[in-house]
């Protein structure tokens, strides 16, 4: 049982397999490391999500409400409080507290649109977009027209951190819209191609005017979309604001004219142009219509 150097057979066997299984086994864990790095990277991390408190949402009303203000493009302190609007959003649900890596395209003019993405299951399913605008009318700090609407779905984004769903859902916030004078449709255009650039999406859903009550409110000019949407005990499905069809004011509206399955998600209709934005809703009412959004999206996303 020996070799003709006088070494045992399997002494010999050993002395030859040990380098070659050190060399696999260092292989195999530099591949597991390597890929569980690349999967941690693109999923927000479970720690940084956190349930839906009135308290919270209550304080970041405020914040871009009182604390920024009025926002748009026209005038100095105006757009300044616009470019305040955009870093507060991408603090909020950046790497460092929620967990998102936040992707900017630039809008129109300076402002970017801002997209954070949860990666989905099945990265090659329809996508789900939750759309907000961060700017005001004019000579208005913007609670329903949109800061209701930004607090929900950033809300929304933070409890859905680092959940696991079917397929991708991004979150993007544009800096234009509720201006009159805003570069209203170039925004709306861009974000049809970025929309487009990720492949067809199975429903685009913009959040406005939340508060007013705690259900919400789902409105689409796509018959289909709002048929198939699953609102059971979540929202009711609401005709389109006639006023609506022939003004710009409604984003939904804006983006189905562009071919996108896009639906109104709201508590109440649009503002008209002369009624004053100024009501407050109940920190608890707003909460309890983000809780609801927040199911809305992963029904959305996880059905068929």
């Amino acid at each position: 049982m020996s070799t003709q150097s006088g070494r045992p057979k399997w002494l010999m066997l050993i002395l030859v397999l040990a380098p070659l299984w050190l060399i696999v086994s260092a292989g195999l864990a530099i591949h597991h490391r390597v890929t569980s790095e690349a999967s941690e990277e693109q999923r927000p991390r479970n720690q940084f999500s956190r349930s839906i408190s009135a308290k919270e949402v209550g304080d970041d009303l405020r914040k871009i409400t009182t604390l920024i203000g009025e926002r748009h493009p026209s005038g100095e302190g105006p757009s300044k409080n616009l470019t305040r609007a955009a870093a507060w959003i991408e603090g909020l649900l950046g790497p460092s507290n929620t967990g998102y890596v936040i992707e900017k395209k630039q809008g129109p003019l300076k402002w970017p649109i801002l997209v954070a993405k949860l990666p989905g299951k099945d990265p090659d399913k329809s996508a789900v977009w939750i759309i907000s605008t961060y700017d005001s009318r004019a000579g208005s700090n913007g609670i329903e027209a949109n800061a209701t609407g930004l607090v929900a779905s950033i809300a929304a984004a933070r409890a859905l951190a680092g959940s696991e769903v079917n397929s991708n859902i991004h979150f993007a916030f544009l800096p234009h819209f509720n201006h009159s004078e805003s570069p209203r449709v170039e925004t709306a255009a861009l974000l049809k191609n970025l929309i487009s650039e990720n492949g067809s999406p199975k429903a685009v859903l913009c959040i406005e005017a939340m508060g007013a009550q705690a259900s919400l409110q789902a409105t689409s000019r796509d018959a289909t979309l709002l048929a198939n949407l699953p609102l059971h005990d979540l929202a009711t499905a609401v005709e389109p604001d006639p006023t609506c069809l022939d003004d710009d004011k409604d984003l939904a509206s804006v983006l189905f004219e562009m071919g996108l399955p896009a639906a109104r998600i709201a508590t109440r209709s649009p503002l008209a142009s002369d009624e004053p934005d100024d009501r407050m809703p109940a920190e608890s009412t707003l909460a309890q219509t983000a809780i609801y959004l927040t199911e809305l999206i992963k029904r959305c996303v996880n059905s068929r």
